[in-house]
């Protein structure tokens, strides 16, 4: 009777989980177009995979220096990380900065909402300025509850000078009006009802929520170190291109497709449990990011090809697992359970040290590098799911409803113990070369090309052209591609980015900086080959600035330190989290190492690749420290070599495995792409192939290193080598007084035995 009432528990759970995927279908049922995901109209496409609203506004005033240029920039910077964290803001020429917005497509409701830019100061009544908007720290609209009655104010916060001036100010002018001058106009009159010294207060008196965010949005825009003026405003296509959207996910699919393949010929029912699992993560991904109102760009992409990883990864490490316990003679239904307890920690403590990246990756991170924190995250969370829970019911859903032959799960394969500690050196030695590589190309680009890297676009700016076609000539995707190879055919690098202007017959390339031949060759060939009427050219600044750098290299640290004392904390060992940052560490040189020796560009891709391979490469480290855990339990713990050779062993099909599947979505990348998305596609195969390496021989034989010359494990591991010598020759000796006591009894004893025989007989 109770088996009857599991099997319809599992037929009623099969029937819920194929609703909820139907609904789930039903949503996104339009498909993928160039702006949303089907009818997840959450979901904005990013600048690089589907375009925007783009900005340009003209400095007012001479003798502008370059610090306010670039307060300027990075204060609009995060002003338009509001709208959504890959927004960028960049200078173009001397006097210009530009400001892209992506998932949007009005510009007049940006430029409402955003402000007229213009100059902002604090007055009294006597004409004199207290402080000006550059003392404003933040103006934020507010609604507060005044019994029962709301109101509507601007909170405001100042800098430290802008507390003295505004203290100094209220205290002279109580009772009296402070008027805030926007642009020579007086658009705020607030009377002083006290003297404010802590450097926040609050302007009342808004009709309502909108006047209170119209106030908020001038006193934010004016507090910038400059004037500026609105020169124009544009909608922009995809800057990788209208395809790339298309490319990426038709790559997504076929890749998606080899792995289902790949499973279910390793693991069978299991692997087709692990494929339907890999289908409802896609499935919840999508949804989540609706959901969230994400916008979605080529790293965000990253973070999902690296969840596709961790999600086939910890269906791996559990099928495995399985494999594993109906090779040591369990019953199928025991295998299941074991396979699933004995998973479960690597997989979580894998995924919480992935997590932790994100959290500080998110706290420190601006634009692209938090863009892509928010994605892993999600995909983090959603990959555990599904393989802890949906991939575990479906499992056992097979099982008790018929499906419990051991043919059908598979069974492991005994391999032979390697002497990985041993091997460790060597890899050593080769990683070691190929790092030293790296750095010394940087020597060998700087004297080839005068940049230590090839700096593309993003980190060191560029020149962008607005090319104007002729009004008979069409601007289709045929010719854009035409446009772009012909640029990089003069510039001599991939990095090039186009864009097509609504709505307008002109479009926008951004390439690295062109010398003055290069941009009098590109214009005669275009005029000449291409039906273009004019060719504008302007300089631009990097769009990633120096700030966001630097925010991402700290993030990196941070999370590195946080990732060492979880891993030290869970494993009682600070020299597992130690080993595992080292390894880390390697990983990032090596690939670190492609981008110098291949003089592969160096942009946006460069940071995602760094991040994907910060999130991905532990996780294999986590499961071999994970099996060595439990074989020290499981053993006396003495002879560590053969318990890290064995570790490793045991755990050597699931690396493999799970980074052949990482590999080949990658790879599909590669082929499929476009020419900007191969060079990123190429580095995240070097960081998957230099990650399996380390991971396999240099973590584990790192940390026996660490244990047994380091601390108290050194005298334990020399107590042990000592009394395994001591019985080895106490073994040799008692063979040789063996082979000596034969060698002058033996011939007597035959003699005598001889003797007896006769005497016998």
């Amino acid at each position: 009777m109770k088996s009857k009432k599991k099997v319809w528990r599992y037929v009623l759970g099969l029937i819920l989980i194929i609703g909820l995927c139907g609904f789930g279908g039903y949503i996104l049922s339009n498909g993928i177009t160039k702006q949303k995901i089907g009818r997840a109209s959450n979901i904005d496409l990013g600048l690089d995979l589907a375009g925007g609203v783009s900005i340009t506004y003209e400095v007012q005033g001479k003798n502008i220096s370059d610090s306010d240029m670039k307060d300027t920039v990075y204060k609009l910077q995060k002003r338009v990380e509001t709208y959504s964290t890959e927004a960028e803001v960049y200078r173009e020429g001397d006097n210009r900065i530009n400001i892209e917005i992506p998932g949007v497509t009005d510009a007049n409701k940006i430029l409402d909402e955003l402000g007229q830019p213009g100059t902002l100061s604090f007055m009294t009544q006597d004409g004199k300025t207290a402080l000006t908007g550059s003392n404003v720290k933040s103006a934020e609209a507010k609604t507060i509850d005044n019994n029962g009655t709301k109101e509507y104010v601007v909170a405001l916060n100042f800098d430290a000078k802008g507390t003295k001036a505004f203290a100094k100010a209220t205290k002279a002018n109580v009772g009296k009006s402070i008027y805030i001058v926007y642009d020579k106009q007086i658009v705020s009159a607030p009377t002083v009802k006290e003297a404010i010294t802590k450097g926040e207060c609050s302007i009342d008196g808004m009709a309502n929520y909108e006047e209170a965010e119209n106030l908020a949005s001038s006193i934010r825009i004016g507090a910038l170190p400059v004037e500026l003026k609105e020169l124009r405003s544009n909608v922009v296509s995809a800057k990788l291109g209208d395809g790339a959207i298309n490319t990426t996910v038709k790559a997504g699919i076929v890749g998606v497709g080899i792995i289902a393949v790949f499973m279910i010929a390793l693991y069978l029912l299991p692997g087709v449990v692990a494929s339907l699992a890999l289908a409802i993560y896609i499935l919840m991904m999508v949804l989540a990011l609706n959901g969230f109102n994400i916008t979605l760009t080529l790293p965000g992409l990253a973070g999902i090809i690296l969840g596709i990883g961790m999600a086939v990864d910890a269906n791996v490490i559990i099928y495995s697992r399985i494999k594993e316990e109906i090779s040591a003679g369990k019953s199928v239904g025991t295998a299941l359970k074991s396979g699933f307890s004995k998973a479960a920690s690597a997989i979580i403590d894998g995924n919480v040290t992935t997590l932790i990246a994100v959290a500080v990756l998110m706290w420190r991170g601006t634009g692209t590098v938090k863009g892509f924190a928010q994605t892993l995250g999600i995909s983090v969370l959603i990959s555990m799911f599904t393989a802890l829970v949906v991939s575990r019911f479906l499992v056992y859903a097979a099982y008790h409803l018929g499906l419990k032959s051991p043919k059908l799960y598979g069974k492991a394969r005994t391999i032979k113990e390697f002497d990985f500690v041993k091997t460790g050196k060597k890899y050593v030695a080769v990683a070691g070369i190929i790092i030293v590589a790296g750095l010394a190309f940087l020597g060998v680009n700087k004297n080839a090309t005068g940049s230590v890297l090839n700096f593309d676009l993003e980190f060191s700016g560029g020149t962008a052209s607005t090319i104007t076609f002729k009004d008979n000539k069409k601007l289709n995707a045929d010719l854009e591609k035409k446009v772009v190879k012909a640029y990089e055919k003069i510039s001599k690098s991939t990095s090039v980015q186009s864009q097509k202007v609504q709505a307008n017959n002109q479009m926008v390339i951004k390439s690295v900086e062109l010398s003055l031949k290069q941009r009098e060759a590109i214009e005669k060939s275009l005029k000449k080959s291409y039906g273009v009427k004019t060719v504008a050219t302007e300089n631009i600044s990097s769009t990633i600035s120096n700030e966001m750098q630097q925010d991402a290299v700290i993030a990196v640290v941070i999370a590195s330190a946080f990732m060492l004392v979880y891993i030290a904390f869970r494993f009682k060992d600070v020299k597992f989290g130690a080993s595992a940052i080292v390894a880390l560490l390697n990983d990032l040189l090596v690939v670190f190492a492609a981008y110098s020796i291949l003089k592969l560009s160096v942009g946006g891709t460069f940071i995602a690749c760094m991040l994907t391979i910060l999130g991905y490469s532990i996780n294999s480290t986590i499961v071999i420290f994970d099996r060595i855990r439990e074989n020290i339990k499981e053993s006396d713990g003495r002879n560590l070599k053969h318990i890290v050779n064995a570790s490793i062993t045991q755990t050597f099909t699931r690396t493999i495995n799970s980074s052949f599947t990482t590999f080949v979505m990658v790879f599909v990348l590669f082929l499929m792409g476009s020419s900007s998305l191969r060079e990123f596609a190429l580095t995240l195969m070097v960081g998957v192939v230099g990650g399996a390496f380390s991971s396999v021989f240099l973590t584990g034989p790192l940390w026996f290193f660490m244990r047994t010359r380091i601390g108290k494990g050194k005298e334990e591991y020399q107590r042990f080598l000592a009394k395994e010598a001591k019985i080895e020759a106490a073994g040799a000796e008692s063979s040789v007084v063996y082979e000596d006591a034969s060698a002058k009894i033996g011939p007597s004893n035959k003699k005598k035995r001889k003797k007896k025989k006769k005497g016998i007989r």
